[in-house]
Parts: structure tokens; C-alpha cells; sequence
């Protein structure tokens, strides 16, 4: 029971991090329902396609934790701080190339949109996020530190710090209250940057007052290293939410009201997944430690015992998302003309929501695990052929026999039961075991 409670204790913080920032989005979604309904169908293509563009450069900042976690299990303290040094520089550089990308993203989203009215709106919440990109950079560079060295309760406090006050913000830029003008989307979009600002401030000072000195690390071996995994694992987020923008975008022809329900859905579904991508977190974090002191069974028994525990918290959280459909989706069902319209279609996405949510835990977690230990380049190619190989030929062919978003929707459960059984046939081979990612000391 004690390993398990370990666990807990390093993947609570990090869980209820991500249920936070699943939180900021559904406050976001449920604001902007209330400003009008081509503002919600505008929110999700719209973040989606920037965290598309600002996703690559993030994992790859984020893999830095990868490496403290490694050289935390190694006792090596000072290369740690060496990461973050690395992680910083690579922050600032990463933000001012995210706004090169900006004018493509504005022709992608007039060429994909479905009206003159979202398409407004979509391009002023996209460009909102991708002019923050640098503070999201910042705070992942600087929260992977302290997630590597198992401190994440510090993590968690400051998430939860930044996402209250995007909830302050939310109502005073979208409305225009208390003498500020009425932002709509746009202010949503500038409270999330500024929230991501505040959360990286108060991590900058927390770092500064660890006084660990990378002094006499040659930064640039290690900035190699960090890029050659990193560069995977940001290959991986950017294609894999590609997948999912261009599934997004094949819904959105479905009709306004079907595509209203679908992104409604997807915000509750981000709140049941979000958790499992701090177990993975986590599983990464354990299997990064391990493999830095040399010990791959107790990096194999981590992954294991987390996979367990997160997959038995989704079920759950599974199960009364659907028993509680109702309820939960009358927060978006602003408009009584198709209110019983929006119910019934959200409760069968719900359902289908839940069939895929085990399978996709497990494999998020076990993708985690995979990254601690330096197997980005399989997770990229598998994600690759499945999404892009199966999956979306798969959408495409649902999409001309029967355009309807339940059947949409259930190519999805096809994708992660796929997904999911292939990572783990690779964790169970070992071939993460061979690799190392400190056997050397830039110094």
C-alpha cells in the first residue's frame, strides 16, 4: 500500500494541476457560451490550432524536466539547474519564433472556417495565444524543473494560483465590467495569457531562491541532447493535436448546432482526461528517476503501479461524467430554441466519451513512461501511423457514408484502442531499458 501512497503523493499535485488548467478552459467555454454561440464554436478550432503551433516548441521545453528527473535520480544537482538554464533559453528563443507562424495560421483558419461570423472571432482568439506563447514557454521550462525533482506541490499551488485569477479576468474582459471594454473572445484569450505570466513570475522567484549554480556547465552539449529527445516528443504533440484539429474541423461541417454540443463535450472531456496526463507526468517523472540511478525494474514497477491507479481514477470519473450528463451540459445549453436538442446529442457523446477514456488513460501513461526513459522516437512513429495511417482515412470515410457526429465520434474509440494496445506491447519488450540519456557529464 505504501508504494502506492508514494505515488499518490507525487502524482496528486500534478493531477489536480491539470484538472486546474481543465477548469480554465471550461470556465473560458462557459463565459464565452453566454456571449454568444459563435464565440463557443470559435474557442476550441481556435485553441486547438494555436496549441498545434505553440505545442511543439513546449514539449520540447518540457523535456528538460526529463533530464532533471534523470540527473535527480543521479544526485547530480547542479546539472539539473544546468536543464532549466537550458530550458529558459530555449524558452526565449521558441517565443519569438512562434509569432513567424501567426499569418499561416490566419489563412488555415479563413480557409477551414465554416462562417464570416466564428472566422472573426477564431482569428482573435488565436492570435491572442500565440502572441503569449513565450510566458507558456517560460512556465513549462520552469515547472518541469521542479517536476523532475519530485517537488510538485509547488506546482500545483501556483496553477491554482494563475487559474483563479483567469477566472477574475474571464468575466471583466469578455462582458466588459468594472470600466474595462467588452473584449468578447479576445478577452479570454488575454486572461489566459496573463494568468500563464503570473503563473511563471512566482516559479522564477521560487527557482531563484533555490541558489543552485550550474556554474562551469557547458550548456550546449546539453541543450544537443536535450533537442535529439526533445524534438520527438514535440513532433509527437504537434501531429498528434494536428489529428485531432483536423477531426475538430471535419465536425464542424456536421451542422452549428451538432458542432456547439461536440466542442461543449470535448471541454468536459478535456476535464476527465486532463488528471491522466499528470499520472503521466508522473510515470515519466518515476521512470526518469529510476533510470538515472540505474534501476530499470523499479522504473518498470512505477509505470506499472501508476498506470493502475489512473486508470481506476478515469473509469470513475468516467461513470459519473455520464450519470451526470444532464446537469453538467446544461451549462452550455444557453439557448432554450435547441436546448433539449443540445441534451440528448451531448448525453450520446458522453457515453461514447467514456468507452474510449480507459484506453486512452493507458496509453497516455504509458506514452509518459516511454518519454522518462528516452523512447520518444517510437512514440512519435506510432502515434504517427495510427492517427494518420488509420484514424483520420477512417474519419474521412465515416464523414461521406454517415456525416453524423455520434458516428464521428466513435471512430475515436477505434484510434485508442489501437494506440494504446501498441504502446503497450513496447513497454512490455524493454527496449526503453537500453537507453540513458546521462552517461555523459558536460562539464
Amino acid at each position: 500500500m505504501k508504494p502506492y501512497l508514494d505515488i499518490l503523493k507525487l502524482v496528486w499535485p500534478l493531477a489536480l494541476g491539470m484538472i486546474n488548467n481543465a477548469i480554465m478552459q471550461f470556465v473560458d467555454r462557459a463565459y464565452l457560451a453566454h456571449e454568444s454561440m459563435a464565440s463557443l464554436e470559435a474557442a476550441l478550432p481556435a485553441s486547438i490550432l494555436a496549441f498545434n503551433m505553440i505545442g511543439f516548441f513546449q514539449s520540447v521545453v518540457a523535456y528538460s524536466g526529463t533530464f532533471v528527473a534523470q540527473y535527480h535520480g543521479a544526485g547530480d544537482g547542479r546539472m539539473c539547474r544546468a536543464c532549466l538554464r537550458v530550458g529558459n533559453g530555449m524558452s526565449l528563443a521558441f517565443g519569438a519564433a512562434t509569432l513567424i507562424f501567426v499569418p499561416a495560421g490566419v489563412a488555415l483558419l479563413n480557409w477551414l472556417s465554416a462562417s464570416p461570423e466564428v472566422l472573426s472571432r477564431e482569428v482573435s482568439y488565436f492570435g491572442v495565444l500565440m502572441a503569449g506563447g513565450v510566458f507558456v514557454y517560460l512556465h513549462m521550462a520552469a515547472s518541469s524543473y521542479f517536476t523532475g525533482r519530485g517537488e510538485t506541490r509547488i506546482v500545483f499551488w501556483v496553477n491554482v494560483l494563475g487559474n483563479v485569477f483567469n477566472a477574475v479576468l474571464d468575466p471583466i474582459l469578455i462582458f466588459g465590467l468594472i470600466g474595462m471594454p467588452r473584449l468578447g473572445i479576445a478577452g479570454a484569450a488575454y486572461a489566459t495569457v496573463a494568468a500563464t505570466a503570473l503563473q511563471w513570475g512566482v516559479l522564477y522567484l521560487a527557482v531563484r531562491r533555490a541558489g543552485v549554480s550550474a556554474k562551469g556547465v557547458r550548456l550546449l552539449p546539453l541543450a544537443g541532447r536535450i533537442l535529439r529527445f526533445g524534438v520527438p516528443s514535440g513532433a509527437y504533440t504537434v501531429l498528434n493535436l494536428l489529428s485531432f484539429t483536423i477531426f475538430v474541423f471535419v465536425t464542424g461541417k456536421v451542422g452549428d448546432v451538432a458542432f456547439a454540443v461536440s466542442n461543449a463535450c470535448f471541454s468536459v472531456n478535456y476535464m476527465l482526461f486532463a488528471p491522466m496526463e499528470g499520472f503521466a507526468i508522473g510515470a515519466a517523472t518515476l521512470v526518469g528517476q529510476a533510470q538515472g540511478r540505474g534501476d530499470p525494474a523499479a522504473a518498470h514497477l512505477g509505470a506499472m503501479r501508476t498506470l493502475a491507479l489512473g486508470v481506476g481514477f478515469v473509469a470513475v470519473l468516467s461513470l459519473l461524467a455520464v450519470v451526470f450528463s444532464r446537469p453538467i451540459l446544461s451549462l452550455f445549453a444557453a439557448d432554450p430554441a435547441v436546448r433539449e436538442e443540445f441534451l440528448s446529442l451531448g448525453f450520446t457523446l458522453f457515453v461514447l466519451m467514456a468507452a474510449w477514456q480507459v484506453f486512452d488513460a493507458a496509453d497516455v501513461i504509458i506514452s509518459g513512461a516511454l518519454k522518462g526513459a528516452g523512447d520518444t522516437r517510437f512514440v512519435f512513429w506510432w502515434m504517427l501511423a495510427v492517427a494518420f495511417g488509420i484514424w483520420l482515412p477512417l474519419v474521412w470515410v465515416v464523414a461521406r457514408l454517415r456525416n453524423t457526429m455520434p458516428a464521428l465520434w466513435a471512430t475515436m474509440v477505434v484510434y485508442v484502442v489501437v494506440i494504446c494496445i501498441g504502446s503497450m506491447i513496447r513497454w512490455r519488450r524493454g527496449r526503453w531499458r537500453t537507453i540513458s540519456l546521462v552517461e555523459k557529464r558536460e562539464v
